[in-house]
């Protein structure tokens, strides 16, 4: 398909009746979920799961509808799409980043080292075996028990080509926060032709070519996208990461540098950019708001231009470094082309209130990024914006929460003195991550096909 305007005019809707729904639409709420990993041991067999899976997975058309039950959402590594036995015209035409996977690039593009480093994740992560990634969402706990067992015994008894190689359970906390404490997946980016009316705080349209290929991105032209046309259009990257958030750690850096609990609350706040509500530092700098964070029409509604020093919200803050909105940037870039859809899910048992001794007990976020120009995206925000600090004048100085600290620092402005904080450690640990090609409806039925 041509560039519709990509000179101008009105963009193109986007084709919703051919995306996965997942990618444009957050789940339902609320939900329970699991993350299934699987290995393609036969390509018929390999085939035969996709053309099944294709049959279960809501376009984003139908996400709403009232008879809908299981949200579903699909990706393939490319280790998946070699044991498909794909034309070498077809696998050579994805990105070099994707062929590599992510934990080739982990330690030099993503910052993952030390106890973050692949050859400490979890095994099938970075092994090469994992090939196909499901995410399954449900509204109850009862349906995902029911599902679940329906497709593994189904998996064992007609598709023994297909081996399971572990899953992950989640679920949305009773309160709808992370570990930490805090909501998140507030700020979402706004794409031309998506049908979503946009929110306050979104920003402008972003072309849709810069999350799903086949259509104009910013630059007014189509980003490469993998061959045939049917296999590429509509369909877009993912990031998969499995984060172990160290709770009781942060919790001791609270303690250890503010006295009172609003003190502790506040520098919390000051460290990720928003109170645990979800009301953003910039719009009620001094006390959490709960109602202002319930409020859709406002929670997001906010930019940095009457705050370029940081007074409300700090340069470093996670949210100001993973958006920087209208901050002045000392390194200059196009803020749309670094946008990335996020879709995060908790899982663990929470450590209980007030407790700040590690339990031992694994928690953390399964994080998912998407992007038509991922893997690139991911590893220009996670190096550059997460553990670089030089685009804001910082130094050194890396993101307070998901950064790669090992003694870091952090700097809090303030009037009549700044203040630094030091001894900054690893609060978040990743325990594994891949990166997936998410094909349209029409690519998964021409791959189980081809």
């Amino acid at each position: 398909m041509a560039d519709a305007n990509a000179g101008g005019g009105c963009p193109a809707a986007l084709e919703l009746d051919d995306i996965q729904g997942y990618v444009l639409h957050h789940p339902p709420l609320p939900y329970f979920g699991t993350h299934a990993t699987l290995r393609i041991d036969d390509p018929a067999q390999g085939r035969e799961l996709l053309r099944r899976l294709a049959r279960r997975i809501v376009p984003a058309s139908r996400w709403h509808d009232a008879d809908v039950d299981v949200w579903m959402g699909l990706g393939l590594t490319y280790a998946g799409l070699e044991a498909l036995h794909l034309p070498d015209a077809t696998l050579a035409s994805f990105p070099a980043a994707f062929r590599e996977g992510m934990a080739a690039r982990a330690e030099s593009r993503l910052g993952d080292t030390g106890p973050s480093a692949p050859a400490r994740w979890e095994v099938p992560f970075g092994t090469g075996q994992i090939h196909v990634a499901v995410t399954m969402y449900v509204a109850d706990q009862a349906t995902r028990r029911q599902r679940l067992e329906e497709g593994l015994r189904q998996l064992h008894e007609e598709l023994p080509g297909i081996t399971l190689l572990g899953r992950g359970d989640f679920a949305q906390p009773p309160n709808g926060r992370t570990h930490l404490g805090y909501v998140d997946g507030i700020s979402q980016p706004n794409i031309q032709g998506s049908g979503i009316s946009p929110l306050p705080g979104q920003g402008h349209p972003i072309a849709a070519g810069e999350f799903v290929l086949g259509y104009p991105a910013k630059a007014g032209t189509r980003l490469p996208m993998p061959y045939p046309d049917v296999l590429g259009r509509n369909s877009t990257y993912a990031g998969f990461r499995k984060q172990h958030i160290e709770v009781a750690a942060f919790r001791r850096f609270l303690t250890d540098n503010a006295g009172s609990e609003h003190e502790r609350d506040l520098l919390a706040a000051k460290m990720l950019g928003r109170w645990p509500s979800g009301a953003p530092l910039a719009l009620t700098p001094q006390a959490d708001d709960p109602a202002l964070a319930c409020d859709r029409q406002r929670n997001n509604d906010f930019d940095y231009s009457t705050d370029p020093r940081g007074l409300a919200c700090p340069l470093g803050a996670h949210i100001r470094r993973i958006n920087p909105r209208s901050t002045p940037l000392t390194v200059l870039t196009d803020l749309d082309i670094h946008r990335l859809i996020r879709r995060g899910t908790v899982y663990g048992p929470p450590l209980p209130e007030g407790v700040c001794e590690d339990d031992g007990a694994d928690r953390g976020i399964y994080f998912i990024f998407l992007s038509a120009r991922a893997p690139d995206t991911l590893e220009f925000v996670k190096k550059e914006w997460v553990e670089d600090g030089n685009f804001l004048s910082l130094g050194r100085e890396k993101d307070p929460v998901v950064g790669d600290n090992h003694g870091g620092t952090f700097t809090i402005p303030r009037r009549p003195v700044r203040r630094k904080l030091q001894g900054l450690t690893r609060f978040t640990r990743t325990r594994g991550g891949e990166y997936c090609f998410v094909p349209s409806l029409s690519g998964l039925t021409w791959l189980a096909n081809a």
